[in-house]
């Protein structure tokens, strides 16, 4: 594999897309459960809207189209988003041939992606809207850098495209170009590029992509904020000193959990040649080490200015997905392109290509027989079924209580409209059906209460019907779970007469 990969580095690519379609085989093979962020996705895909909360549309939106051509099924997420992971090594390993020379570290730097968690493993068992950002950065990069090296017409707009690609994955992208063009300003030998005037088509083209959702952020500023700020100013602080020490804290170990391990290996298997390595520099190191040191800085004045408190390693995934495309220019600078790289990367290359899968594969059945249990260990789709069997009146609508467990509930009865108390912006309109039931169904681990959670009980009473006066319960065995231990659901089945 390693003579294959040195004469034909574009062989990484074959491998990894037997490595995602690998992937994808797993996830059909685990239980037909949903995940946090594939439960959310199902249950958005019923609509096509401008926003639909505090994260960008960019994913929503593609996952309704795959969902309308597949079906809300497990296969049409499964597969986007791998399909999304392989576009996005893809740009990454065209970015990474643009400014190497050499062929294996042109591979090392592709693959290394693995090795960075929230890439390799966080974006495969759940994440969706990073996932998105990932291929936004991914071809950002590689229409930048391209572009630098070899300014184009076609260039111009890529990266203009990359750009309103990324603000509509997520916000904290804008951080990446913005880095990246004070860079270049800063570089004698590129700044040239930022005066040439097809640095308007790259601004019309970011501005055009993005404006759609833009015209609705503005008007739904406080509902697609809210939550972001929240979660970056989620711990309290009884100071401005105490914030910005536990925001820069934050920061630092994020990014240590972000990039630490890439950086271990690379020191451990290259430790010889980065003794050499260190100081040295070339066009390429000078300008993606000033990248990633101006996103610190404007890092560092979100915290010290803008009171974020709590930065999560996922957080700094557009921006630091760079690093082993700087570690592997760094190597070059030092030790020349002609050293065999590869070689002494391959073993752990290979190991996370076969052991990511295998992860993947017997994490659930080990929650299970542990008693630790996570989302896929819960039997939805016999709960779910159950439940709609002891009525003989389907349900007009189903009626939940977070988008987790609608996911689930689309997944299982993809016929049926499922709804939440506070996205009327999306299901605006309904009305219960006089002639058939709505279906209430919320949690309960233990026994079900006749008290619907509050944003339940709210909707209710907006749309005429009462809460229940009883809940019924329903009880499944885990998957892969322990003897005895179950998981409870209650649910009612409501009338509009009833009030």
């Amino acid at each position: 594999m390693i003579t294959i990969l040195r004469q034909k580095p574009a062989a990484v690519f074959v491998l990894l897309a037997v490595y995602f379609l690998v992937q994808l085989v797993i996830r059909l093979i685990l239980p037909h459960s949903l995940e946090l962020d594939e439960g959310q996705q199902l249950f958005f895909a019923q609509w096509f809207a401008w926003g639909y909360d505090s994260q960008p549309p960019l994913y929503n939106w593609v996952q309704y189209g795959v969902s309308r051509l597949l079906g809300p099924d497990l296969l049409s997420l499964a597969l986007l988003k791998n399909l999304a992971l392989f576009a996005s090594y893809l740009c990454f390993g065209l970015a990474a041939q643009t400014v190497l020379r050499s062929r294996d570290l042109a591979v090392v730097a592709t693959l290394s992606l693995l090795t960075i968690p929230q890439i390799g493993f966080e974006a495969q068992r759940d994440l969706t809207h990073t996932v998105a950002v990932i291929f936004a950065a991914c071809l950002f990069l590689y229409a930048f850098l391209s572009t630098l090296k070899t300014p184009s017409f076609q260039g111009y707009v890529l990266t203009g495209l990359a750009i309103g690609l990324g603000v509509l994955s997520k916000y904290n992208f804008v951080l990446l170009p913005a880095a990246a063009v004070i860079a270049i300003a800063l570089d004698r030998q590129f700044r040239s590029r930022l005066l040439d005037w097809r640095i308007l088509l790259t601004g019309a083209v970011a501005l055009i992509v993005a404006l759609p959702h833009g015209l609705w952020f503005l008007e739904h500023i406080d509902l697609a904020t809210e939550q972001t700020i929240g979660k970056l100013t989620s711990e309290a602080t009884h100071s401005p000193v105490e914030q910005i020490v536990s925001g820069l804290s934050s920061l630092f170990v994020s990014f240590v959990g972000f990039a630490g391990l890439t950086i271990a290996i690379f020191g451990i298997v290259y430790w010889r040649e980065f003794r050499v390595a260190w100081h040295a520099q070339n066009q390429w190191t000078r300008l993606i080490g000033r990248i990633m040191a101006i996103a610190a800085i404007l890092l560092i004045v979100l915290v010290v200015f803008g009171g974020a408190n709590h930065i999560k390693d996922r957080w700094l995934t557009p921006i630091y997905l760079i690093l082993p495309l700087y570690l592997a220019t760094k190597l070059e600078a030092g030790t020349g392109a002609d050293a065999p790289y590869l070689r002494r990367f391959w073993p752990v290359a290979a190991f996370a290509l076969v052991a990511l899968p295998i992860v993947m594969l017997v994490r659930i059945p080990i929650h299970g027989m542990t008693g630790r249990y996570e989302k896929l260990n819960v039997d939805y789709p016999s709960a779910i079924s159950q439940i709609l069997a002891s009525s003989p009146t389907k349900p007009s609508i189903v009626l939940t209580i977070d988008s987790q467990l609608a996911g689930n509930i689309r997944l299982s009865a993809p016929a049926l409209l499922v709804t939440i108390d506070g996205y009327e912006v999306l299901d605006k309109g309904l009305t219960a059906d006089d002639g058939q039931p709505v279906l209430a169904i919320w949690r309960d681990r233990g026994r079900p209460s006749p008290e619907l959670p509050d944003g339940m009980a709210r909707w209710l009473d907006a749309h005429g019907l009462a809460a229940p006066a009883q809940a019924h319960d329903m009880a499944v065995p885990y998957i892969y779970g322990r003897q005895g231990d179950l998981y409870h659901f209650a649910y009612a089945f409501l009338y509009p007469q009833a009030k």
